[in-house]
């Protein structure tokens, strides 16, 4: 090289160092902290080691996530950068090398965060990078959208392997993030209060009676003034933060009127209030809140509390929003503390009264959970506090989503914890019970069949020496759902998982009597696992069976398929409508009118309110109307327990046709759309949003579809590979 060019090279190297030391963000992984291994500004996010390396691109330094031998759910490298600027898109461009990546895959990550949580997500999945391979730059782009709080970039690695991560950049509409001016957001309280972000600080005190009192009280008056008082609603303050404010002196009060007069007072600190003219309660609701709590309490907090609910808020809530579409209750700003994944104690109780208080106020079901939800507060104050660590948490959190009994609530995202205890390696069969008895049901890869040794049609009575019946009884409380039936569909996917490679089963088939065998186990990716019913995506959505009887499936069905339909099946002797798979469409108002001879009501849906929250009321009838000639010969609408949700639905509106029958059995119960809902922890859950009713009133949540004849599979019938539901529905159609 020449000594000019090299000498311009130098110079050149030296002033982009300088400059990048006064780079706003430490997007070059140059900078170390004084106190960490990890370069400065970057942390820790996920269950792998991360550090700063010396193998770097460029300059002297890099990020690196290390995995170990054993795979766990994620890792990453992560900054975070406040959303305090304008514009469309973003953009991380950065470079990575990988070494020896298997059993994931590794990539860039982008999060963007709004008031409650991820609002766009990426983490190069889709490209699967894995293996290893040397230095290159790759990019990623997302959305990014108006309500944006915080940029979340990260390296990640999920399996095992090493990842090095280096020279990141983030463009927003093309522009360096590095040269971009911050422009100010005006954000409500509750968006700018970062007192707490770190952890709450609280430490509890032995849990006599006497403070569980006093802790499910507050937990009572910290909901009912989240949704009533109209400062809170306005978004003025971050009521998550309030309650760790509160705590400290609270649970420090010896004297219920000492701790009374706290409550007053914090509720007075809030602002004055000013009677609503216009807060009007619903005499025909359907369901009405329950305030009887508040007429037994001291006279000073009665009064205090009951001026705030003659002073509600009558307008949008800042912290609960109602779908201008369906009604649902959408609670986009509840924030998940995702960085946190075994909250403290105060967090943890914050957990329960944020879920306890969403269902108390907006879950269209109440009144329908077995046990009365006014004593679940108290009761599950211990147990999460007591979580001893993040297992301990999750299992927490499922049990009292658990408790609410709809098959659509469960721990949806988060549960790394949960879903590690379940085991990682997962049985070569499938297996549903049937007749009370868990029965081997299909071959996930049929060539594993002589390595099983199972036949299908086997009835497995014990599992590494338990009896099955226990083991269902002991996992009950971890498995939400609207029923039992339900509630053993789920078990069922998970019994036999385990930690081991084998698994040891005693078993009987017919009248042979009972043997054992040792089951081997392998890792899900392996396997062509299914969840609950094979997805023949390749089945035709509709076919003529024997003795001119039309068969339709709603699993593969198209938009276009009810005009051929009508056509193909005009003349025939009926109809069977299989509904026991998620519907690939909803067709009810097109293909149902085929059935009606007059414009038919189906269902009758009730909201919540935000203007006073806990009321539910009917506001309006869904109706199937009729088009043309009306299919009056029979309809014969099959379900299970796999339909649910969306087939349940549309087993209503097919139920209300002129000659209607549902055969099979009770399905999910668990009808309506359903409303997400964020739990510190990085969990989260949903509900149920809307209430789903009959037209004459009558309910079906946990319920679900009675079917008018019930036919269930026997266990002969599945040795005899026979689907004995289907041929039910053909004798029906034929019997006259």
């Amino acid at each position: 090289m020449h000594m000019k060019h090299f000498i311009y090279l130098i110079i050149t190297l030296c002033l982009t160092h300088a400059v990048g030391a006064q780079d706003k963000f430490n997007f070059g992984f140059e900078v170390m902290s004084e106190s960490d291994t990890l370069p400065e500004g970057w942390f820790n996010w996920g269950k792998y080691p991360t550090s700063a390396d010396n193998m770097a691109f460029s300059g002297k330094l890099s990020g690196k996530i290390t995995s170990g031998e054993a795979a766990q759910p994620y890792g990453s490298i992560a900054y975070k950068i406040p959303a305090n600027y304008q514009g469309s898109t973003i953009e991380l461009r950065g470079y990575m090398k990988t070494k020896e990546v298997k059993g994931g895959f590794a990539g860039l990550m982008m999060r963007i965060d709004g008031p409650g949580g991820v609002l766009e997500y990426e983490n190069m999945r889709r490209q699967q990078v894995t293996g290893t391979r040397d230095w290159q730059e790759y990019r990623i782009t997302l959305n990014y959208p108006e309500e944006a709080r915080l940029i979340l970039i990260a390296g990640f690695l999920q399996g095992t392997g090493e990842v090095w991560f280096d020279d990141f950049t983030v463009t927003i509409d093309g522009q360096d993030l590095q040269t971009l001016e911050e422009v100010e957001i005006v954000r409500p309280g509750a968006e700018i209060d970062s007192a707490y972000d770190q952890g709450s600080g609280v430490v509890f005190p032995k849990l006599t009676e006497a403070k569980l009192d006093d802790l499910e009280l507050l937990g009572r008056v910290w909901g009912f003034l989240k949704y009533h008082h109209p400062a809170i609603a306005q978004g003025q303050y971050n009521w998550d933060y309030e309650l760790f404010r509160l705590l400290p002196e609270y649970l420090s009060a010896r004297k219920t009127k000492l701790r009374d007069k706290l409550l007053v007072d914090w509720v007075a600190a809030l602002g004055p209030l000013e009677r609503c003219t216009d807060c009007e309660t619903n005499e025909a609701a359907f369901i009405k809140p329950d305030h009887a709590w508040i007429a037994e309490l001291s006279s000073d907090l009665r009064s205090k509390l009951m001026e705030v609910y003659q002073s509600r808020s009558q307008d949008e809530n800042y912290y609960v929003q109602l779908s201008s579409r369906s009604g649902n209750p959408e609670f986009s700003r509840e924030q998940s503390y995702a960085t946190m994944p075994y909250p403290d104690s105060g967090f943890r109780l914050l957990c329960l009264y944020r879920y306890w208080s969403m269902i108390n106020y907006f879950f269209p079901y109440r009144h329908l959970t077995d046990k009365d939800w006014n004593e679940v507060l108290r009761a599950y104050i211990p147990i999460f506090l007591e979580a001893e660590d993040e297992l301990a948490y999750e299992l927490a959190t499922v049990q009292i989503i658990g408790e609410i009994q709809d098959t659509h609530a469960n721990l949806w995202w988060g549960g790394d914890k949960i879903e590690a205890w379940k085991g990682s390696y997962y049985a070569p069969i499938h297996v549903r019970f049937i007749e009370d008895q868990l029965v081997v049901t299909d071959y996930y890869n049929p060539e594993l069949k002589s390595e099983v040794g199972l036949d299908i049609g086997t009835v497995i009575t014990h599992i590494d020496g338990q009896r099955v019946a226990d083991m269902v009884e002991e996992r009950n409380r971890y498995y939400p759902a609207s029923n039992q039936p339900t509630r053993l569909r789920n078990i069922a996917q998970d019994i036999l998982r385990s930690h081991s490679q084998t698994l040891d089963l005693r078993y009987s088939y017919g009248d042979s009597g009972e043997k054992t065998t040792t089951l081997p186990l392998y890792p899900k990716d392996s396997l062509n696992i299914y969840r609950w019913y094979p997805r023949n995506v390749d089945r035709p959505s509709f076919e003529m069976l024997d003795n001119n009887i039309g068969y339709v499936t709603l699993q593969t069905i198209g938009d276009a398929d009810h005009g051929k339909i009508r056509q193909a099946f005009a003349d025939t002797q009926g109809i069977i409508l299989d509904i026991r798979s998620y519907p690939a469409r909803s067709v009810m108002y097109s293909l149902g009118t085929f059935f009606m001879s007059a414009s038919t009501p189906f269902v009758k849906i009730t909201n919540g309110s935000l203007k006073n929250p806990g009321e539910f009321t009917f506001v309006r009838t869904l109706e199937i109307s009729s088009f043309r000639e009306t299919y009056e010969n029979k309809l014969v609408v099959l379900v299970n327990e796999h339909s649910q949700s969306n087939a349940e639905f549309q087993a209503m509106a097919f139920r209300a046709g002129v000659n209607t029958t549902v055969m099979g059995s009770t399905t999910a119960g668990a009808d309506g759309n359903v409303s997400r809902f964020n739990l510190p922890g990085g969990l989260g859950t949903m509900i149920s949003g809307i209430g789903i009713n009959y037209p004459d009133g009558s309910e079906t949540q946990r319920v679900g579809i009675v079917p008018d004849i019930e036919v269930k599979p026997t266990v002969e019938g599945i040795r005899e590979g026979r689907d004995e539901v289907l041929e039910a529905a053909i004798k029906f159609i034929l019997k006259d």
